[in-house]
């Protein structure tokens, strides 16, 4: 997803594709105050947003000349409201929210839709320290693909999704608030 030289060859290799999932997704977890956390946020944002920038400008042409297709970026719910334990991470996924509304709006001429994934916690390696509950990777994946057919453009594919979803789509401050008290109950648990 950072090489653009890959990412060109790809590109040049698939004529036919008309269906673009942006997948690819890294977490490293570095507090704002923490040494390496520059470093860390460098990294995120090169996987969770340049790499799917990458990908949509290579196949939007491919996309048009097959008839428009899709492009389904994953993100996730800390795109919409950060997370304070990974705040970069949230941060780079906000900026993949940006890029969705934005891909959206400037492919739609061309016939492509843009669909936008914001999942809560899935049962994957990214997770495997939360202790939440956590849908598995294959409800996720069959909730993508029915919002897809359905059409919805912002598809919550999980319980906690569902959920966050509707109260942010009611009140973003009133989600910024939850995740602020969900995030100091995870921490006054793990002090005691």
């Amino acid at each position: 997803m950072t090489d653009a030289e890959q990412i060109r060859t790809l590109t040049e290799a698939v004529s036919d594709v008309e269906l673009v999932f942006n997948n690819a997704g890294v977490q490293l977890g570095s507090g704002i105050a923490e040494s390496a956390v520059l470093e860390h946020a460098r990294r995120e944002m090169d996987v969770n947003y340049f790499g799917p920038l990458q990908l949509v400008h290579r196949l939007a042409p491919t996309l048009a000349r097959n008839g428009g297709g899709a492009v389904v970026n994953i993100g996730s719910a800390a795109g919409l409201t950060n997370v304070p334990f990974f705040p970069t991470y949230s941060a780079s996924k906000a900026a993949l929210h940006s890029l969705t509304q934005g891909a959206r709006i400037l492919l739609a001429p061309q016939g492509t839709s843009v669909f936008g994934v914001y999942a809560g916690p899935v049962d994957t390696d990214m997770t495997q320290g939360l202790a939440l509950p956590k849908t598995s990777p294959r409800d996720v994946a069959f909730a993508i693909l029915d919002g897809i057919e359905a059409g919805h453009e912002d598809i919550f594919p999980d319980p906690f999704a569902v959920e966050f979803g509707r109260q942010f789509a009611s009140s973003p401050k009133a989600s910024e608030r939850q995740m602020a008290e969900m995030t100091a109950a995870m921490l006054s648990g793990s002090a005691a």
